[in-house]
């Protein structure tokens, strides 16, 4: 057989197709092959592009098979911090696959590998669940470690920061024997980024070099450094991308303003949180004669500004998102476009890309409309102002539009729900730091009316985009949110079943939303909601409008926030298209886009898509990790502090070593040992879920309150022991004893 240059691909996967074909090296496949002098290169080079796509798989002694054919999947791994890990298949629709602890191997949380199946779970494990072991790291999701560097008697290690790493990892002495003043200069206690050596064994400690050090662990602000190092964020714009934002003028000129829908003396408000700068949605609502109501959202028209392939646009999809912590935010755009000329403050004009949106006055969408606008917002709301407004009688043309707005956003709401979606909403808790980067307060954030009414008017838009860029067959980035798998569902029934409630089958949306408002307000309400997050699959972007679950949506995507995520700068490119008037930033005419004039091929937002679903992911979990972080800084405080401070918490599990406990206020869960009961000696009962003393009787149960204060802190594994206040103890006991005199 003679290898024809763009045909090697297809003669390699047609031999290792073969029904008699038996696993041979690359040596072997060259010569049935008859690849011969030049050809070896590109045989070579496309054998390794076959075997890092996945398509083929190298086994025992170099040998290469298709995957399908040796019980092999590739995937992602992700780790959890007692070892073990899941296998997401990059082939859509396959169950993941558990992988025990001792059979990661060397894989990393984030790693791109192939594990084969097992035939057999061993004994114990969950029946008809798919095991698996890894057998090769494809692709490492990251090089680099971030931790603490110590010494023992002989030598030097870095504990890292992320629990799921739980191997310490040597550094040679030279890296840290150097000068402090250079980069890779470090002592005893510094945060330190490692880069890792090759690593074969799981049963011997990895060993790195160290490529920075980010200053002692204490040292104000080096925690949120270490977490931005550890989650590879950009911290830094090229001098490119800041030189094209310098260039965009600060306010809108002459020229902008042609063809667009002049909306400036409508009256338009924004809600926001308290501390935004970057202002991307404003609303306003309007009653209509024959009772029904017209919603207008108008959107920060950032794709005016960021032409495609710019520089700014290839940083933006990048980065994909913006990424808020505690002390800072990573912009996905530069300030001067982000907290500027982008963002919708009030009095000042601005380009919008607005959705007018017709309801009946039973909250039905009769009708959408799409244009380029320009508008000048009349107020600028926090959500507290808002909240405010809305429990209060309109004083003013503020509070009326306001009041006449939350008419419509719960007539949406009530309706949603009635359709099928399901309440997964939590309180937040916003860690407020000073100069200094330490926390000072924790403030829990209520997911109240003012919130309601954003994300009902929100969703609204983003359907009516949707629906509109699907009808047009123009491509684009949905977001989609898959039926759960059922197994998933039937083990998350069983958790909610130890909680004592009838739960029937959960596959009915119907039961679903039936035990969300049952538990609603409860003291596990917490628990229950995350055990049914971690049951559901995660939501993501994709080319195709596959549905949204939670939201009961058949066609949804983002549109609303293009400052911040570049979903939704591409949307906005996609809804310029298929004849929309576009006003160019650079020329006073405006120009009509042909359909074919589409921004993107479908192969390219599958890309995009794929890529944004990473990086939004990423975000999340630095936020979630530097705001629990930050959460522990401030109890850590407590504890170092000489007032002590005592905080209420609800009992939400009970176990035979303590009570778990929930502070409302922190929205944190930490342990209440039970050594820590010394009034008695406390005896376990599993039937009721409850501690009970021996000699008072006294009982704790699940759902108890109580007044706790801060007894241990353990950065490193993330928990929080607390114990009961004295004053309360004492209380309980005075309570006691007047019973028995009465």
């Amino acid at each position: 057989m003679i290898v024809n240059g763009p045909k090697i691909r297809e003669q390699i996967l047609a031999l290792l197709s073969r029904k008699d074909y038996r696993p041979l090296n690359k040596i072997e496949i060259a010569r049935k092959l008859g690849v011969s002098g030049r050809a070896r290169v590109a045989f070579r080079s496309t054998l390794r592009d076959l075997e890092r796509a996945g398509e083929i798989a190298r086994i025992r002694k170099d040998r290469y098979v298709l995957p399908a054919e040796a019980d092999l999947v590739t995937g992602k791994l992700s780790v959890h911090p007692a070892g073990y890990g899941f296998l997401t298949s990059e082939k859509p629709g396959e169950p993941d696959i558990f992988i025990a602890a001792e059979n990661v191997g060397t894989a990393m949380h984030g790693d791109r590998v192939i594990a084969r199946i097992s035939p057999e779970p061993p004994a114990g494990r969950i029946k008809g669940r798919r095991e698996g072991r890894v057998i090769r790291i494809l692709e490492r999701a990251h090089e680099t470690v971030v931790g603490t560097l110590q010494r023992s008697r002989n030598f030097y290690y870095v504990v890292p920061d992320d629990p799921r790493f739980v191997h310490d990892i040597y550094v040679r002495p030279v890296a840290v024997e150097e000068d402090r003043q250079s980069r890779t200069g470090a002592t005893v206690g510094d945060k330190v980024v490692v880069r890792l050596d090759d690593w074969q064994s799981r049963h011997v400690n990895p060993e790195g070099e160290i490529i920075e050090v980010l200053g002692p662990a204490s040292a104000p602000g080096v925690d949120v450094l270490s977490i931005i190092r550890k989650y590879h964020l950009p911290t830094e714009f090229s001098s490119d991308v800041l030189e094209q934002a310098e260039r965009i003028p600060e306010s809108v000129d002459a020229q902008q303003i042609a063809g667009r829908e002049d909306l400036r003396n409508q009256f338009i408000v924004t809600i926001d949180p308290d501390d935004a700068r970057d202002f991307d949605d404003a609303i306003h609502v309007e009653k209509l004669p024959n009772g029904g109501w017209q919603l207008g959202v108008h959107i920060a028209d950032v794709a005016t500004y960021v032409e495609p392939g710019s520089a700014l646009d290839r940083e933006a999809r990048r980065r994909g998102n913006s990424v808020y912590l505690p002390d800072r935010v990573i912009p996905m755009l530069p300030e001067r476009l982000s907290n500027g000329v982008c963002s919708l403050k009030p009095e000042v004009d601005r380009l919008t890309h607005s959705v007018f949106i017709q309801f009946d006055k039973r909250g039905v969408a009769k009708s959408a409309r799409f244009a380029r606008s320009m508008i000048r917002s009349a107020h600028r709301l926090t959500y507290k102002e808002a909240y405010a407004i809305l429990n209060s009688p309109p004083q003013d043309r503020l509070g009326e539009r306001l009041h006449l707005a939350w008419q419509l956003g719960a007539l949406l709401r009530r309706k949603r729900f009635e359709h099928g979606a399901l309440d997964l909403d939590f309180p937040e808790v916003k860690v407020w730091v000073d100069t200094q980067g330490e926390p000072i307060r924790l403030e829990r954030v209520e997911n109240d009316e003012s919130h309601q009414l954003i994300e009902e008017f929100m969703l609204a838009a983003n359907e009516a985009v949707a629906r509109e860029l699907k009808k047009r067959a123009i491509p684009t980035i949905y977001r989609v949110h898959e039926n759960p798998d059922p197994d998933k569902l039937a083990e998350y029934r069983e958790f909610a079943l130890s909680f004592g409630y009838k739960v029937g089958d959960l596959t009915h949306r119907a039961e679903l939303q039936r035990l969300l408002v049952e538990v609603r307000g409860k003291p596990e309400e917490q628990a229950l909601k995350v055990g049914l997050l971690k049951s559901l699959k995660r939501a993501r972007y994709d080319p195709w409008p596959l549905g949204h679950y939670g939201l009961a949506k058949t066609n949804y995507l983002h549109f609303t926030s293009p400052i911040r995520r570049y979903a939704d700068l591409v949307v906005h490119r996609a809804l310029g298209r298929d004849g929309t008037p576009l006003p160019s930033t650079t020329s006073p005419n405006t120009e009509r886009r042909s359909r074919s004039d589409a921004p993107y091929h479908m192969a390219e937002i599958a890309s995009i898509a794929e890529h944004i679903s990473t990086t939004e992911r990423n975000a999340a979990d630095a936020e979630i990790d530097a705001t629990q972080m930050k959460k522990l800084e401030f109890f850590q405080r407590q504890l170092a502090g000489r007032k002590l401070q005592i905080f209420p918490a609800t009992v939400v599990h009970v176990r035979n070593y303590g009570l778990m406990v929930e502070l409302p206020d922190a929205l944190i869960t930490g342990l209440i040992h039970v050594s820590s009961l010394t009034d008695d000696f406390y005896l376990f009962e599993p039937a009721r879920r409850q501690l009970i003393g021996r000699r008072s009787r006294k009982r704790f149960r699940v759902g108890d309150d109580l007044s706790v204060f801060v007894a241990r802190v353990d950065v490193f594994k993330r928990q929080v022991d607390f114990a009961i206040a004295p004053a309360m103890e004492k209380s309980k006991t005075s309570r006691r004893r007047a019973k028995r005199s009465s």
